[in-house]
């Protein structure tokens, strides 16, 4: 699997060093999180889809992010603990990251050039935004922070067939 997406390096909530091909063969949906969001009940809902999709072929990977009111202060340790004591996280979750600006991570600033926002913003607009990959690396979609993990289920299910 070749695919530039695919080869940037991200390093997990633990320190380890990965890329998105590590993850081989596999739908993939990317979201930003964060822990004092709005939307951090979403991270219920995200959970269901991974469990619901997981054998299926499809990986969820949540990046904590705390550039949107500084929605996510804690490090590594905290959100991890956050994260699996209140929603039962089991997704692989990454290293706190910028979505947004001169440090945005590449595979964020990869993923908007890709799947620009509304009226072709490339800027991400707050916790919660969603990538849908597919297994080869191409980005299927953009979902807005406001769009319910629930709600993608048909886009999810068309990508895995």
């Amino acid at each position: 699997m070749s695919n530039a997406l695919f080869d940037i390096p991200v390093t997990t909530i633990k320190g380890e060093q990965k890329t998105l091909a590590d993850f081989g063969g596999k739908a993939v949906l990317v979201v930003n999180t964060a822990s004092k969001c709005g939307f951090t009940t979403q991270y219920k809902g995200l959970e269901n889809v991974w469990q619901q999709y997981k054998d299926q072929g499809l990986v969820v990977l949540g990046f904590p992010c705390n550039q949107f009111g500084k929605q996510e202060p804690g490090d590594e340790g905290a959100i991890s603990e956050f994260c699996e004591l209140n929603f039962g996280v089991s997704f692989p979750l990454f290293k706190k990251v910028d979505v947004n600006g001169d440090a945005a991570h590449p595979l964020f600033v990869n993923l908007k050039k890709s799947a620009p926002g509304l009226l072709g913003s490339q800027g991400i607009k707050w916790n919660f935004t969603k990538f849908l990959l597919s297994a080869d690396g191409q980005v299927i979609k953009r979902f807005a922070p406001t769009t319910k993990p629930e709600d993608m289920t048909a886009e999810i299910e068309a990508l895995l067939k």
